[in-house]
């Protein structure tokens, strides 16, 4: 069968790309291909869970149009389609004087990108959310939430499938190479080959290379950096209500070390941000040879290497450092102790790194031929997804003609 359109990568961005593209047209017939033997094992599956507001990005920006729709749309598909979530709300604290222009930023932000119900807090009112934080000042974003993203991305999937019975999941399907004819591309993958008139790309930590393979002249790299995890023990949970963030600092390109109360009842407490020599790997000492080469033969890895020099270093001491880490954790709950927090898990984020250092790139989605690729997805793309799906939805009818 030559499937209508076929879209790769089965992370949360792909799935509501098939889901939002099956439900507009039912007729077509679309496969989604993942290498993982599940869905979401990823960027997905490896994030903090957070429903994010819309709160940092800039007004009028892709993040920040999509991010606030896809908040509204994947609070209602949580709730019709009973994933587990819970919109809780967080705090954002300043702990020192330095911190408070950029604080008053932020807000600006929120304002101007509309977020609902978001207040300044003084320090003794910030107290009566959390009142083991110690903070100068607060904001209050009783919009921002936690969900179970694997558990989305698995219904979007399965009723995608459910709408169109000649649709198909290929799990354990790794695209391997694409062979472009007339009116249709064949996809080469390690369990066979398969026809698709048209391709939408969600790749996340891959996008760059996929879009190599589809003749995209692509001068960025995806570099990726590993993100740790602690959790906070049964008797440093109570310590802890709903989510706590801290201010960003303007020069570094993460949003800094914060608490999550995830969705199974769970708190994590980071992530951090250390460049990873394996895009895909999950621990500490993982290595691999060819993302190592790719990105450190990059020039844009080794501008962001010194441009955030102080950064990265601490960052990495941090990484290998139970005290370090707790210490940062300590800035916001000067109370928490040693053998409250654990080691937890660890994710990767993928970011389509600029040839100048910079990562702060908007959303990225472009379009080569009978594709689309979308090349930068980075947080919130989890939570902007269905915002997302629906995007590339409207730009297939535009550069397909699906009917």
């Amino acid at each position: 069968m030559t499937y209508d359109v076929a879209i790769i990568g089965g992370g949360i961005v792909g799935a509501a790309t098939f889901y939002k593209m099956q439900t507009k047209y039912p007729d077509l017939k679309i496969v989604l291909f993942e290498k993982e033997d599940m869905l979401a094992d990823h960027q997905t599956g490896h994030n903090s869970g957070v429903i994010h507001s819309g709160l940092y990005y800039k007004p009028g920006s892709l993040k920040a149009q999509n991010c606030i729709k896809g908040r509204h749309e994947l609070v209602a598909f949580a709730k019709e389609h009973g994933i587990d979530h819970d919109v809780c709300g967080k705090v954002v604290v300043a702990t020192d004087e330095k911190e408070l222009p950029h604080l008053d930023r932020i807000f600006e932000t929120g304002t101007q990108n509309g977020i609902e119900g978001i207040k300044k807090l003084t320090g003794e009112e910030v107290k009566e959310y959390e009142p083991f934080v110690e903070a100068i000042a607060g904001i209050l974003v009783p919009v921002t939430g936690i969900i179970d993203f694997r558990g989305a991305t698995a219904k979007m999937v399965e009723l995608a499938l459910q709408t169109q019975p000649e649709s198909k999941l290929c799990l354990k399907h790794e695209v391997l190479d694409i062979q472009k004819k007339n009116n249709t591309s064949t996809l080469v993958t390690n369990n066979g080959d398969f026809e698709a008139k048209h391709l939408v790309f969600c790749a996340g930590l891959q996008a760059d290379r996929m879009a190599k393979k589809d003749g995209v002249k692509l001068k960025e790299k995806v570099v990726g950096f590993r993100g740790d995890y602690y959790e906070l023990t049964e008797q440093g949970k109570h310590k802890v209500k709903h989510l706590i963030y801290p201010v960003p600092n303007p020069d570094f390109p993460f949003l800094g070390v914060h608490f999550t109360r995830m969705t199974n009842g769970e708190i994590e407490c980071g992530p951090n941000a250390v460049f990873t020599f394996k895009r895909e790997g999950y621990g500490k000492t993982d290595f691999s040879f060819r993302d190592s080469w790719d990105a450190l033969t990059y020039g844009g890895t080794w501008k962001l290497f010194f441009k955030n020099m102080r950064f990265g270093i601490n960052e990495y001491r941090r990484a290998f450092s139970k005290k370090l880490f707790l210490k940062t954790l300590q800035r916001m709950i000067p109370s928490l102790t040693m053998d409250d927090i654990r080691p937890g898990r660890a994710g990767v984020r993928a970011l389509l790194l600029r040839q100048d250092g910079d990562t702060r790139d908007d959303f990225r989605i472009e379009y080569h031929g009978n594709a689309i690729h979308v090349l930068n997805a980075p947080s919130p793309a989890a939570t902007a997804s269905l915002a997302i799906g629906g995007y590339v939805t409207e730009k297939a009818e535009e550069h397909f003609g699906l009917k």
